[in-house]
């Protein structure tokens, strides 16, 4: 049986006080969290105080620099924030080079365009007979006398002169018109056919720029000679005219006349546009449409602008406005005279 003294002793044990070790430990924790609390805490509003500072400093950049700058960017300014200023300098060089090029080089012949460069030689001319779809009788004719066919057309073109009839397309595309032409071509091989140019009374002036367009693109020549469906030609004379003046740039050739403006609607040759020529109402001097030569700079010229260069009503006067803004070399060769009564001639009338 348990005594009172042995119950007492145990009841001292429970009711014991921890030891100073354990109540030193338990002590510490709440400091350590304490001064962990307080780094952080320092490391926060350090963080914060140096993002104040950052938005301070560029605030005050903002506001020093704000009046020196425009409130609308300009594209140089654009160009130049992103570096690009050197790039728009060497493009707008080669713009002025284009330009340039076009003026001279292209016009002068400078190596630019065709065939240059290469080793193959120049053909000494294309002629361009213009014809209609209702001509075929006529373009047989020619095929019978002063125009070659067949393989003596090859052979002619191995020497260097390329002879086409000229001739665009039927209003009413892929009708009856345009399957014949191309029969005959098919045959004869000796078509330039136009497909952009409609064949019609109206359009012949841009006929012309389709012409000289198609045949430079096609051929590099030293001359491009345009020839009416009414006139025979001397073959071996034009041939032999042409072969002089070989190597020419800037040729304007042909039988030179001027003339009255036609400004009544319902008469023969009206001019549209015949208030452009003043008050005398005269045509400039220009080449007689029948038969006029164009070197290979001047006819490359009017491939390059087509699509600026004004047409008149008729062919030869468009031609003819055309060289004059150019420093073209007028020729006025009476042999191209087709309708006049000159001894020696390349041309007649057929």
């Amino acid at each position: 049986m348990e005594t009172l003294a042995s119950a007492m002793r145990r009841e001292n044990r429970r009711f014991k006080p921890a030891s100073s070790s354990s109540s030193a430990a338990a002590g510490r924790v709440p400091l350590v969290m304490g001064f962990l609390s307080c780094l952080a805490w320092v490391y926060v509003a350090g963080r914060l105080w140096q993002d104040a500072q950052t938005r301070t400093v560029l605030s005050s950049l903002l506001e020093k620099s704000s009046g020196n700058l425009p409130k609308a960017l300009s594209v140089d300014d654009k160009l130049r924030s992103l570096g690009c200023t050197e790039i728009g300098r060497k493009i707008a060089e080669a713009e002025m080079d284009l330009t340039k090029a076009k003026s001279e080089g292209y016009l002068w012949g400078n190596g630019t365009g065709g065939t240059a460069g290469s080793d193959k030689k120049k053909l000494l001319a294309v002629i361009g007979v213009y014809t209609g779809f209702g001509s075929r009788l006529r373009r047989n004719t020619f095929r019978g006398s002063w125009m070659p066919r067949g393989d003596d057309l090859k052979k002619l073109e191995e020497k260097g002169v390329v002879i086409r009839f000229v001739i665009g397309r039927s209003p009413n595309r892929g009708d009856s018109l345009d399957r014949n032409i191309n029969d005959e071509s098919r045959k004869t091989n000796d078509f330039l056919i136009l497909e952009s140019h409609e064949e019609a009374a109206e359009e012949l002036p841009s006929k012309v720029k389709f012409f000289f367009s198609a045949a430079i693109e096609a051929w590099d020549a030293e001359f491009y000679v345009k020839v009416d469906d009414n006139i025979n030609l001397d073959l071996a004379g034009l041939i032999e005219m042409l072969e002089g003046r070989r190597g020419s740039q800037g040729l304007y050739m042909g039988c030179m006349k001027s003339g009255a403006v036609v400004s009544e609607e319902d008469q023969q040759w009206y001019e549209p546009e015949w208030w452009k020529f003043g008050d005398s109402k005269m045509y400039f001097r220009h080449a007689s449409g029948s038969l006029f030569i164009l070197s290979n700079n001047l006819a490359r010229y009017i491939n390059i602008n087509s699509a600026s260069l004004q047409s008149y009503a008729h062919d030869d006067i468009s031609v003819g406005s055309w060289m004059m803004g150019l420093n073209a070399t007028y020729v006025d060769d009476d042999r191209m005279c087709c309708l006049s009564s000159t001894q020696e001639k390349v041309c007649s009338s057929a």
